[in-house]
């Protein structure tokens, strides 16, 4: 069985019914592991972007509980209470961007100890999303698969996108991989965000609340990530780009102001992939799920006609 986990229920706005327990994955890795809210009607994977954890989605999990979904969440390794690999543990970090294939393994196995309820769906938000499409194409059994600004390209100048390859790539070969990217901060962001212009939402309270979550529990907190977590992460876009589509029916939810993922990559994606359906969000940045109140009520109504329908 596994074991319990630490999991503030308060600060995550989560229902009574949740609870986080420690995984392993086939590599040794602990990684921590939640049941975010209750539902027979089926369960909602939920795979969070870079920097994030568990907590951050209480509130997603309360709201598909509402409509009868379970949730299952999961900190990636490098972030949130799972295992950090560097010494710099602020520092957000991945051997190869395929190693997150071994934390989904983990949640799935424990899934199907618990019997979570069928039919089983996908939420990728950011760096889930990418996570996400690639467990599709390795076969991951899910019946409908929804994404929040999923990370299929960063958004980055071309320039600029040069510069990255060149750098991430030549720092891995002269022993610099576990450095920050240039210009990185290893605050967390929503630590430092101005409310008024930041790349995330336009809600402050959510921003506020956002915060809170790493003041109360800094152990959650994470900053920029390292020179071969971009190598990694460049090389994992780049080949999700020609990946065969995948025979699942899908929704993308993609604010009008994204400036963190590249928009055109998920333009191209979703155009070829058959079943697929985007959806842009008006007055919307990075956080579809953490924007304004009427904003989050309308993408959970429409997850959970997509899910269900």
């Amino acid at each position: 069985m596994a074991k319990d986990a630490p999991f503030d229920r308060h600060i995550a706005r989560a229902t009574e019914a949740a609870f986080a327990v420690w995984l392993n994955a086939s590599d040794g890795v602990r990684l921590r592991a939640a049941k975010l809210g209750d539902g027979t009607k089926g369960t909602v994977f939920l795979f969070s972007g870079r920097t994030e954890y568990i907590e951050k989605y209480g509130e997603t999990g309360a709201a598909f509980a509402t409509a009868g979904l379970s949730t299952l969440s999961i900190d990636w390794r490098g972030q949130g209470l799972s295992d950090r690999h560097l010494s710099d543990p602020l520092i957000g970090h991945v051997e190869k961007f395929t190693d997150y294939q071994k934390d989904v393994a983990a949640l799935v196995s424990w899934a199907e100890k618990i019997d979570a309820p069928r039919p089983w769906f996908l939420l990728g938000h950011s760096m889930g999303g990418a996570v996400a499409l690639r467990a599709l194409t390795e076969g991951m059994a899910i019946d409908k698969a929804a994404f929040s600004g999923p990370m299929w390209g960063i958004s980055l100048s071309p320039p600029v996108r040069a510069f990255a390859w060149v750098t991430a790539n030549l720092s891995e070969r002269i022993g610099f991989g576990e450095k920050i990217i240039p210009g990185g901060q290893r605050e967390p962001y929503p630590l430092h965000a101005d409310p008024a212009d930041n790349l995330l939402t336009h809600d402050a309270e959510m921003l506020a609340w956002m915060k809170s979550q790493l003041e109360a529990e800094p152990g959650l907190g994470l900053g920029g990530p390292s020179l071969t977590w971009l190598a990694e992460a460049l090389r994992e876009t780049r080949k999700l780009q020609a990946i065969k589509d995948p025979k699942v029916a899908s929704l993308t939810l993609l604010g009008d102001q994204e400036a963190i993922v590249d928009v055109a990559a998920i333009e191209k994606l979703t155009s070829r992939w058959p079943e697929a359906h985007l959806h842009r969000v008006a007055n919307c940045r990075h956080e579809v799920l953490m924007e304004s109140p009427a904003l989050r009520q309308d993408a959970y109504r429409r997850l959970v006609e997509f899910y269900l329908s």
